[in-house]
């Protein structure tokens, strides 16, 4: 056992992961940050923000989608009402001015009229993709700023920080307590991507402060362990606020160089990203996870060698349901990827077990269902 396993394991109880429904687990993201797929662009009146919701729930009940997960959260920000934390900038194209209505209030109760549940996605540690422009005093920037740092272009909350921990529980607590979301749902952004700075994540301070309090972990430990802490606490908390809500992560789609072996990796997730997705699996720390495997079937990154990788038994001995994420996206750009290898990738999602509690999808992104990019509406709906 890792030693960062084995402090959880003494001191913190396992919660067991909520039982699924039957039904598979039909879903797409729906990204605010940059407006990628909502609202389209910022500054649109709150009618006009209304019909686009209404159009993605429409196509999504139309492709046979019975989940949204609907980024509410992209930096420190709300697409909802908050006490907490100012408006998104991404909403009115200025941080803290309200859109004139509540959307994540709109998609919930939209939603609810086509069987569709929405999720609430959150990124955790994000402050700002962009750190010049300009922000509300209710961002974590200026009511966190011991915590806060700078990486590259951007704001990001210290993982490490005792305070952002609680911080960001305080907020998902908030948010699940007032709005009756199907369950919340983090990303990949724990650590930053390498690529977007240089040199090392700025944490001397935190972890120094670790070491003077006691902590022995060495520093790439404590980052896991920091992240584990997080992961851990914001499954507890949705699960205390709203029984039955359902918690999730899509992490990076390789868990670390050699594993699998068969796979060839770039980028090292338990290594760069200090995140540790089995051990999430193994401790019963989600209710499912969403591993991207933003990749075609056969090739070096095989999309079946790793869903075969993630839901085996000794990776996931909980059989905690794994809905790969399928990149869509890749129909177009560079990729041009043919609609059926999504085809392809659907079915096997189904194909590769175990899966004993549960199987299922999640779309990257809206975007090709709403413009049917290379007829993949029909393709998704009648898979």
């Amino acid at each position: 056992m890792r030693p960062w396993l084995r402090l959880f394991a003494l001191v913190l109880p396992v919660v067991t992961a909520l039982p699924l429904a039957a039904a598979e687990f039909r879903a797409a993201w729906v990204a605010s940050v940059h407006n990628i797929n909502f609202p389209s662009k910022p500054g649109l009146s709150a009618e006009s923000q209304k019909a686009q919701i209404l159009q993605i729930l429409d196509v999504a009940k139309r492709a046979r989608l019975n989940a949204l997960l609907v980024q509410v959260r992209p930096e420190g920000d709300a697409l909802y009402e908050s006490a907490i934390e100012p408006w998104s900038r991404f909403l009115s194209g200025t941080q803290g001015v309200s859109p004139g209505y509540d959307p994540l209030a709109f998609f919930i109760a939209e939603g609810r009229k086509r069987g569709i549940g929405i999720h609430a996605w959150i990124n955790p540690y994000r402050v700002a993709t962009n750190a010049a422009a300009d922000r509300s005093s209710k961002s974590p920037a200026s009511r966190l700023a011991g915590s806060v740092r700078r990486v590259g272009r951007q704001l990001w909350m210290d993982p490490g920080s005792p305070e952002a921990q609680d911080y960001i529980v305080t907020v998902v607590r908030d948010l699940v307590r007032r709005y009756p979301v199907a369950g919340v749902h983090l990303d990949d952004y724990f650590y930053p991507y390498p690529e977007t700075y240089s040199g090392p994540f700025p944490d001397e301070a935190t972890y120094a402060r670790y070491r003077a309090a006691g902590g022995s972990l060495a520093r790439a430990d404590w980052r896991r362990h920091s992240v584990n802490t997080l992961v851990r606490k914001l499954q507890a908390a949705v699960h205390g606020t709203r029984p039955g809500a359902l918690f999730g992560v899509s992490p990076f789609g390789i868990y670390t160089k050699g594993q699998p072996a068969d796979v060839k990796a770039g980028l090292d997730q338990l290594n760069e990203l200090y995140s540790d997705p089995v051990a999430w699996l193994q401790q019963g720390w989600v209710d499912y996870l969403a591993p991207q495997l933003y990749w075609r079937d056969g090739g070096p990154q095989s999309f079946t060698a790793l869903l075969r990788w993630w839901r085996n038994p000794g990776v996931n001995p909980r059989g905690i349901p794994i809905f790969p994420g399928i990149a869509i996206e890749r129909l177009g750009g560079k990729h041009d990827w043919p609609a059926g290898e999504i085809a392809k990738q659907l079915d096997l999602t189904r194909a590769i077990g175990p899966q004993p509690n549960g199987t299922g999808f999640i779309l990257w992104d809206f975007a090709p269902l709403k413009k049917n990019a290379k007829g993949i509406l029909p393709v998704v709906a009648g898979n």
